[in-house]
C-alpha cells in the first residue's frame, strides 16, 4: 500500500494513541493492567486458521533472553541480554552458562543480542553474536563476535565487525543477524532518540542494514562501497531500531522489521542502496504528540506491513514447516506491547500474498500477557517463542492433537 494512502488510516488510528507523559508524571496511576505471573501450562488456544493449538512451557529460569539457536544434536542456545549464554538439553535449562560469550554491556536494548549459525556449521563449528560492547566509561559499539564451538562452549572468540561511532546506547542498540542463501550475512543496527539523524548519515553505521561476508569484512558489490565518505558494509538506510530479521524462504529476499516511535511499527522488505526514511518520514507519532516528519516523501520506501498503534515488534520468522499445513508460509512477528500500554505483549501472524501485499492478521497468546522478543521455527517443524522477561521462558506451539 502506497505510504500517502497509509498515512490517512495510520492519522485516524493514531489519535486514539496516548501521549508519552508518564501517568506518574501527570500524578496518576501507572499505565498497563495487572497479570499473573506464567503458569505451568500447557494451554490450548483456538486460532483463526490453524485452530486448536497448544502452547508448552519448554523451560523458565532465563533472565531477559534474547535469541534463540538450535544446534544440530537438539540443544538449544539462548542469549540472555545481560550477557550470559545459555544451553537447553532434553527442555531443561542448564544452570551454568556456556563459557566463551563476548563481555556485552547490558544498555537499554542493547547487550549480549541475537545469535546464529553459520550455514556450513557441521563443518566448521562456527557461531556468530552480535554485542554491544564497551566503549570506555559509559558508551557502546554495536559489535559482531564470531566463535568456535567445541562441544561445550565457544572457543577463539573474536570482533569481526564493530559499529562506527560509539553510541550511549539509548534506545538504538537491537542488533539482528540473518544468513542469506548465498552465504552473506545481514545484520542490523539501530538509531533513535539522540542519534537517530545518524540513520540518514552514510558515514555512520548507525541505522543500517548492513552486508557482510562471513569474516566480517564488506561484501563485494554493497551498493556504496566506494562513495567518499560512506561505510562500505552499508546496504540500506533509515531505519530505526531493528528487532526482527529473517529470508523469505519464497523469494529470498531479506525482511526486517523495526520499532517506530510511538506507532509506525514497520516490516520492510531489504533493497540493496534504498532509503526506508528514519527520521525523515514515519507512520508514528513523536512520544510528545506530533507526527514524527513526513508520512510519506518521494525517494523513501514504502513498509510491506504497518501497526498503529505500535506493538513494540521484535523478533520475526517465515514458517516453513509441515505441523501447521494452515500456517505455511505464514509471518511470525513477536509483540512486547500493545498501543503504548503495558501487559499486552502477544504474537501476531501475518498472511501476504504472492505479489507480497497483506491480506490479513492475527494476534495469539493474548491471554498469557507475555512479552515475545523471538520466534523461531525449530528443526521439528514447530514454532519456539523466548518471552522478555526477568523471569523468562521458552515456549513451543504445537498442534493440539499430536500425531
Amino acid at each position: 500500500m502506497p505510504r500517502a494512502a497509509v498515512a490517512i488510516v495510520a492519522a485516524a488510528v493514531a489519535m486514539a494513541v496516548s501521549m508519552s507523559l508518564s501517568a506518574q508524571q501527570r500524578g496518576r496511576a501507572p499505565i498497563g493492567i495487572a497479570w499473573p505471573p506464567l503458569g505451568a501450562g500447557p494451554f490450548v488456544l483456538d486460532t483463526a486458521e490453524q485452530h486448536k493449538v497448544r502452547v508448552v512451557v519448554v523451560t523458565k529460569g532465563l533472565k531477559n533472553p534474547w535469541s534463540l539457536a538450535f544446534l544440530p544434536d537438539g540443544r538449544m542456545l539462548v542469549t540472555e541480554r545481560g550477557g550470559r549464554l545459555r544451553i537447553i538439553r532434553n527442555g531443561v535449562l542448564d544452570p551454568q552458562p556456556i563459557a566463551g560469550a563476548p563481555d556485552a554491556r547490558a544498555v537499554r536494548l542493547g547487550g549480549l543480542m541475537d545469535v546464529a549459525l553459520h550455514p556450513r556449521f557441521a563443518e566448521n563449528k562456527l557461531i556468530y553474536i552480535t554485542y554491544s560492547k564497551p566503549a570506555g566509561e559509559t558508551l557502546i559499539r554495536t559489535a559482531l563476535a564470531r566463535g568456535r564451538w567445541d562441544g561445550a562452549g565457544l572457543t577463539d572468540v573474536r570482533d569481526i565487525f564493530i559499529a562506527d561511532p560509539a553510541w550511549d546506547g539509548n534506545g538504538g542498540a537491537a542488533s539482528r543477524l540473518a544468513f542469506a542463501p548465498d552465504g552473506l550475512l545481514y545484520m542490523t543496527t539501530g538509531a533513535s532518540v539522540a542519534n537517530m539523524k545518524e540513520a540518514q548519515d552514510l558515514g555512520s553505521h548507525k541505522g543500517k542494514v548492513l552486508r557482510i561476508n562471513d569474516d566480517g569484512t564488506a561484501a563485494a558489490g554493497n551498493p556504496f562501497a566506494g562513495k567518499p565518505g560512506a561505510k562500505p558494509e552499508i546496504f540500506s538506510l533509515g531505519h530505526r531500531n531493528q528487532l526482527g530479521l529473517a529470508i523469505n524462504p519464497r523469494t529470498g529476499a531479506v525482511w526486517a522489521n523495526e520499532n517506530g516511535p510511538n506507532g509506525g511499527d514497520e516490516i520492510n522488505i531489504i533493497q540493496a542502496g534504498r532509503n526506508y526514511g528514519w527520521p525523515l518520514v514515519s507512520l508514528g507519532r513523536d512520544y510528545a504528540g506530533p507526527w514524527q516528519g513526513k508520512l510519506a516523501a518521494d525517494g523513501f520506501e514504502n513498509p510491506v506491513a504497518y501497526w498503529t498503534p505500535a506493538i513494540a515488534v521484535s523478533g520475526m520468522a517465515f514458517y516453513t514447516g509441515d505441523r501447521f499445513p494452515s500456517w505455511k508460509g505464514h509471518v511470525f512477528v513477536g509483540a512486547m506491547r500493545m498501543g503504548e500500554i503495558p501487559g499486552t505483549g502477544h504474537l501476531q501472524r501475518l498472511v501476504f500474498n504472492d505479489k507480497d501485499e497483506e491480506l490479513r492478521r492475527e494476534m495469539l497468546l493474548t491471554d498469557l500477557h507475555q512479552r515475545i522478543r523471538d520466534v523461531r521455527q525449530g528443526p521439528d517443524g514447530l514454532l519456539y517463542l523466548l518471552t522478555a522477561e526477568d523471569d523468562g521462558a521458552l515456549l513451543r506451539l504445537e498442534p493440539a492433537q499430536i500425531p
